[in-house]
């Protein structure tokens, strides 16, 4: 279940980036992320030791990444000279079986739902029309890849993450959509968690600085 949970959150994450396609290589899919402290990242489905010794083996461009489906402890010993484990950057891979819940907008606050690109964004405003909380998604068959949650600081506590999120799931049901995938941080799992997401396995970020 965890390899098809990457590759659909590699489908959809290129789609909200706005990316090119994954290429395919024997160990799993190579993103290129395009930017100067992310060049690209390599994404491995099932990895052991030997997988990712091949895929470390075709990097020679510093700050390209590997992202595995394990926790951070299990990556530590697979990474050769030149990689790192960055804790900071490792978040979790996580899956939820979506239903409608037709959220209402808390007070004092506006709320746009826009699709361009196959994208569709979530953007709540205060009463000012200064940004308070955004969401993105990107379908992929009957999955609904979220991207990009956030709140900003002086709004946070006040429900906004739990809008965005049930908001976006119910365009995602109202487009045949039936599970979301997502990866996420330490605080945003804290999130996810309390609106029935499940975390399947750790997200293990691992960075090329030679």
């Amino acid at each position: 279940m965890v390899p098809d949970l990457v590759r659909t959150w590699v489908a959809g994450w290129v789609v909200s980036r706005q990316r090119p396609p994954a290429v395919e290589h024997p160990w799993g899919l190579y993103v290129d992320v395009g930017l100067p402290d992310q060049v690209g990242r390599h994404v491995l489905p099932a990895p052991d030791q030997s997988v990712v010794r091949a895929a470390a083996a075709t990097v020679t461009v510093p700050h390209t990444w590997l992202k595995l489906p394990v926790e951070a402890e299990t990556a530590v010993p697979w990474m050769p000279a030149g990689w790192t484990v960055d804790k900071e950057e490792t978040g979790h891979l996580m899956a939820a079986d979506l239903r409608a819940t037709r959220p209402v907008v808390p007070d004092g606050y506006r709320v746009t739902v826009e699709t361009e690109a196959g994208v569709t964004c979530v953007r709540v405003t205060d009463a000012s029309g200064a940004p308070a909380a955004k969401g993105q998604l990107a379908l992929v068959g009957a999955a609904a890849v979220v991207d990009r949650v956030g709140t900003e600081e002086g709004h946070r506590r006040r429900g906004l993450g739990g809008f965005v999120m049930r908001t976006l799931a119910d365009h995602a049901v109202d487009r045949g959509a039936e599970t979301g995938v997502l990866g996420a941080t330490d605080a945003g799992r804290a999130l996810y968690e309390t609106l029935g997401w499940r975390r399947h396995t750790g997200l293990a970020a691992c960075v090329y600085r030679p």
